[in-house]
C-alpha cells in the first residue's frame, strides 16, 4: 500500500497564500511554496505542472471561496436594500476573517499571470466572474438601473467601495478598524439608494 502524501495541495496553496500576502504574485514560486512547508520541490511539481498552474490554483481557491460567500450574502434576503447591505458588508467581513486571503485578492488575475493559464483555469475564472456581475445585474434592475451607469453604479457600490474601506489597512498591514462594516454597508446603501 502507497504511503499517503506528507503534502497535499490545499497545504501548497495555503503556504502561496502566505507569501503572495506577504510578498506578492512574484514571490509564489514553486520553490518558495515547497521552502515555506519544508517540502522537496517534487512534492509541488507533482501536485501542479508549473508555476502558471499554482498561480492559477491559489487565486482560483482564493476568489472562489470570496465569491461563495459574497453570492450567498447578495441571495440571503430577497429585498434589494438588505441584499446591498449585506453584500458590502460580507466584502469587510470575509477581509477581517480572512487577511491573508484579501490581501492576495487585492491583487488581480492578470498579476497573478491570468495570459498563461490553461483554458480550464480561464474558464473557471470567467464562470465565477459570469456568476458576480449577473446577480450584480439583478440586484441593478431591483433599483432600477440599466445600461453602462446603472452597471457601474452597482460595482462602484457593492464591489469597489468595500475594497476601498480594506485596502489600505490590509497594505499596511494593519487590522481592520472596527467600523469598517458599517462605514461599507452605509456608503453602498447611500450609492444604491
Amino acid at each position: 500500500m502507497p504511503r499517503p502524501p506528507r503534502f497535499d495541495a490545499d497545504d501548497l496553496l495555503d503556504a502561496a497564500v502566505v507569501l503572495a500576502a506577504t510578498g506578492g504574485p512574484s514571490a509564489v514560486t514553486m520553490s518558495a511554496v515547497a521552502q515555506a512547508v519544508g517540502a522537496p520541490s517534487g512534492s509541488v511539481y507533482h501536485r501542479f505542472p508549473g508555476r502558471s498552474a499554482l498561480l492559477a490554483e491559489v487565486w482560483l481557491r482564493t476568489v472562489e471561496g470570496f465569491q461563495e460567500g459574497y453570492l450567498a450574502a447578495l441571495d440571503g434576503d430577497p429585498k434589494p436594500r438588505a441584499a446591498t447591505r449585506a453584500g458590502a458588508r460580507h466584502v469587510v467581513a470575509w477581509s477581517r476573517a480572512h487577511p491573508s486571503e484579501a490581501a492576495l485578492l487585492l491583487y488581480g488575475a492578470e498579476d497573478f499571470g491570468r495570459a498563461g493559464w490553461s483554458q480550464e483555469h480561464r474558464e473557471r475564472a470567467d464562470r465565477g466572474n459570469a456568476r458576480v456581475f449577473a446577480r450584480l445585474g439583478m440586484l441593478g434592475e431591483a433599483f432600477g438601473l440599466s445600461g453602462p451607469e446603472g452597471r457601474d453604479r452597482v460595482v462602484l457600490a457593492l464591489i469597489d467601495l468595500p475594497l476601498g474601506v480594506v485596502r489600505r489597512p490590509l497594505r499596511a498591514g494593519h487590522p481592520l478598524p472596527a467600523h469598517a462594516e458599517d462605514l461599507a454597508e452605509d456608503c453602498a446603501a447611500a450609492l444604491l439608494g
